[in-house]
């Protein structure tokens, strides 16, 4: 066993005060008396083995959304490769990896206190695999039965799951004063991965395949990185011996009235994220049919990735925007945003303009990322001030599990929006037109501005709450 031994905090040049808390590095790359508010021990080498399992975890996590993702691309290109489903077939398809991967988000939250932050990205990582190769199968065969398509497409929520247990790790390595910054960045960098698989696979599938539709590449191609992303948590990740957590403690927090008023707001920001990068091909190929021929509609499918994309750059500055303004204000400016947004794109649909339709999109997708960053920056800060636990006056490090326990519970409930809009999505079809659905989405964000306003930031403006 190896310590880090710090060096002596010194007041004066004649009298040292109080020696930096010891970092015990033990086997198994676990590390035991890690404290990230102690600004010495973070300063000395917290700060630095921070960010090397933070750069680690947004690279394991961005391999989760791309598979995550897979489906929604890959359904738009089922006609071309000779799978005849229907409309009802194609959502569900879209949609069941949201499902499945909002429900593993659940368990998952409990795998990093159960088996260290490190070990758990290699397990979780390597689960990956399953869905990629089971995707080459599957599509490799234009008789493959609906069931087994849905049940393979079930299993990319694997990708899904990844979130709530990388997040609830981060949220072990950094200070309260940082955690909005850091957990913006994880995010955003596993939200990129939507935008990525968007943007490579129908690529991959059509304009690399010499004419051809092969879409057994949409899985094949990410198998190495998986492999490199197992590899890298192994070698370079850490466990936290304090990252506690336990079933009783997600209990405690499931009695928390803020636990489900978060999740609910959480639907509208992360929901409308995760539920639009699944259905925007789907929605330009339907709203906008001429781009028909195999390699325009390829460069066109592409462009999709562009609303993932901004949608996750812009979460980390909605999270740091959270630390400066407070969260439940640039939560409800986020959530007028994405109300005004839609009501534009819905009264601007009947021009057919595919290049004003794609940039109301980005904004909505990127109004989506800052309310994704501000929201999840608040639910620590409500927990260490407002919970029963803290009112109770509980030590910061039961706070700190309760606020860790929530985040896992609330990115679980909120992902279930990335079922819910698809499905909506779906039953508005049978109508013949998307537009209820949209006005339905309109009314759900000005429901959530107004619950956030009442419940947080008129609270925080008498100053009952703090700066949320």
């Amino acid at each position: 066993m190896t310590v880090d031994r710090s060096t002596e905090i010194l007041t004066n040049e004649q009298a040292p005060t109080a020696l930096v808390p010891e970092l015990e590095h033990r086997p198994g790359r676990w590390i035991a008396n890690w404290d990230a508010e102690n600004k010495d021990q973070w300063e000395a080498a917290g700060r630095s083995i921070a960010k090397r399992n933070l750069y680690w975890s947004i690279f394991a996590e961005f391999l989760g959304f791309v598979v995550w993702q897979l489906w929604s691309i890959v359904v738009v290109q089922l006609p071309a490769a000779g799978f005849k489903f229907d409309t009802n077939q194609i959502f569900w398809l879209i949609s069941i990896p949201s499902l499945v991967g909002a429900t593993l988000r659940i368990p998952y939250t409990f795998m990093v206190p159960r088996f260290g932050g490190r070990n758990w990205t290699i397990v979780s990582a390597l689960l990956l695999l399953i869905p990629t190769a089971g995707l080459a199968l599957c599509v490799s065969n234009p008789g493959t039965p609906f069931g087994v398509m849905l049940l393979v497409a079930g299993l990319a929520g694997f990708g899904g799951g990844n979130f709530a247990s990388s997040m609830a790790n981060i949220t072990f390595f950094y200070p309260a004063r940082e955690k909005g910054w850091a957990l913006g960045l994880n995010a955003a960098g596993g939200n990129l991965g939507a935008a990525v698989a968007q943007l490579v696979v129908p690529i991959a599938v059509t304009l690399l395949a010499a004419g051809t539709v092969n879409l057994p590449m949409a899985g094949l191609i990410w198998i190495p990185l998986i492999l490199v992303a197992a590899f890298g948590a192994w070698k370079y990740m850490n466990n936290l011996t304090s990252a506690k957590g336990d079933v009783a403690g997600s209990i405690a927090a499931l009695k928390e009235p803020h636990l489900w008023v978060m999740a609910f707001l959480y639907i509208g920001t992360f929901g409308s994220f995760i539920g639009f990068s699944g259905v925007f091909p789907k929605l330009i190929k339907d709203y906008f049919p001429a781009f028909s021929s195999m390699h325009l509609g390829a460069v066109v499918l592409s462009l999709a990735f562009l609303g993932p994309l901004v949608g996750s750059l812009a979460r980390p500055y909605g999270g740091r925007m959270a630390d400066r303004m407070g969260g439940a204000r640039m939560t409800v400016t986020a959530f007028a945003a994405m109300a005004i947004i839609t009501l534009t794109m819905i009264w601007t649909l009947p021009l057919k303009n595919f290049w004003l339709f794609l940039v109301l999109f980005l904004f909505l997708f990127t109004a989506s990322g800052f309310g994704n960053g501000a929201t999840y920056r608040m639910i620590p800060v409500i927990f260490a001030t407002s919970s029963r636990a803290a009112r109770s006056g509980a030590s910061a490090a039961s706070t700190a599990r309760l606020a860790s326990s929530s985040l896992g519970l609330i990115s679980a409930i909120g992902a279930y929006g990335g079922f819910v809009i698809p499905q909506v999505l779906n039953a508005s079809s049978a109508s013949g037109s998307y537009t209820p659905a949209f006005y339905g989405f309109v009314g759900a964000y000005v429901l959530m501005l107004i619950v956030c306003w009442v419940c947080y930031l008129r609270k925080a403006n008498r100053n009952a709450m703090g700066h949320i």
